[in-house]
């Protein structure tokens, strides 16, 4: 009788079976399994024996459980339930199992509680609106050690004048300062991403630039759209006229401001560059001070962006 060959598996998939979870990398699970990175990660985020920690994207706590080491409280946020129950098992009859507090769910749809530090290794998906909200959560912490892809790293800390300086640079920046603290090749992750990571750690200025946030990002999200044009071609396309045309006479009617006849908002928008001598610059060189004197000048003018 004809042997029967055995199916083939890769060391990563018996290695992953015999921890009995297969991970799901639709939903970005990339265990972190290299004990020299997690041990920089936690050195990076300075921990004190009073912090709380919130940690997100625990998977199956390497981490966690030299955090509950150095800190006073874990808060981990998890989404899927059979890493949830192998984190309560590590824990489970030991010292540190008063220590941790679990949450179940998305951290994008989930209140974040109280914390001092944040450390996550992140499904690389939500980098962007996890970074606002943890720049917008109040009360303030003192820094967040993140994971992220290496090129969503490098806009993070890009400068003026960078080839991936955007939107997300700027905004970023006006609320925190940003430092790239280390790369992290694929091979440190079990199963390995098709990309290279890197850290970087974040910490809110605290207090807060003098600015409303909405205005600010309306502003640079038009800025931004086409970022090497210059401003006042940005704002020739017919949508952003349609919009600060709205609000110019929303803010009008609410002041009692007459508005002529003949009145133009594409004619208000070039005075308003003319004056302020911006209309030949272009976003991809502009750092945040170009963009509080323009906003400063558009709101002077009555024109606003949320």
């Amino acid at each position: 009788m004809p042997k029967v060959k055995a199916e083939k598996k890769s060391r990563q998939h018996q290695e992953v079976k015999s921890q009995g979870i297969m991970f799901n990398t639709g939903i970005g699970q990339h265990i972190l399994k290299n004990p020299l990175v997690v041990n920089g990660i936690i050195e990076k985020a300075a921990l004190r024996p009073t912090d709380v920690v919130l940690e997100v994207g625990p998977g199956t706590g390497n981490m966690t459980v030299k955090l509950l080491e150095k800190a006073k409280k874990v808060v981990a946020c998890e989404l899927d339930t059979r890493l949830v129950a192998e984190l309560q098992k590590r824990v489970q009859c030991t010292p540190m199992q008063t220590k941790l507090q679990i949450l179940v769910g998305d951290v994008l749809k989930t209140e974040l509680p109280f914390f001092d530090v944040c450390v996550a290794n992140l499904p690389y998906q939500i980098s962007s609106p996890f970074v606002f909200k943890l720049l917008l959560h109040r009360p303030f912490f003192r820094c967040a050690v993140l994971m992220f892809q290496r090129e969503f790293a490098m806009r993070l800390v890009a400068k003026p004048g960078d080839k991936l300086y955007c939107r997300l640079s700027i905004n970023t920046q006006l609320l925190a300062r940003v430092d790239h603290l280390m790369k992290v090749g694929k091979n440190n992750f079990r199963p390995p991403p098709k990309v290279e990571s890197s850290v970087v750690r974040i910490e809110p200025k605290n207090p807060p630039p003098p600015v409303n946030f909405q205005e600010w990002d309306g502003l640079v999200r038009i800025a931004f759209v086409r970022k090497n044009k210059t401003l006042s071609a940005a704002f020739k396309s017919a949508a952003v006229e349609q919009l600060l045309e709205k609000n110019y006479r929303i803010h009008c009617s609410v002041h009692n401001i007459e508005i002529p006849q003949d009145f133009s908002i594409a004619q208000k928008i070039e005075t308003v560059f003319q004056e302020s001598e911006f209309s030949e610059k272009r976003a991809r060189s502009m750092d945040i001070d170009d963009f509080m004197i323009l906003l400063h000048a558009f709101n002077s003018a009555g024109i606003h962006f949320s």
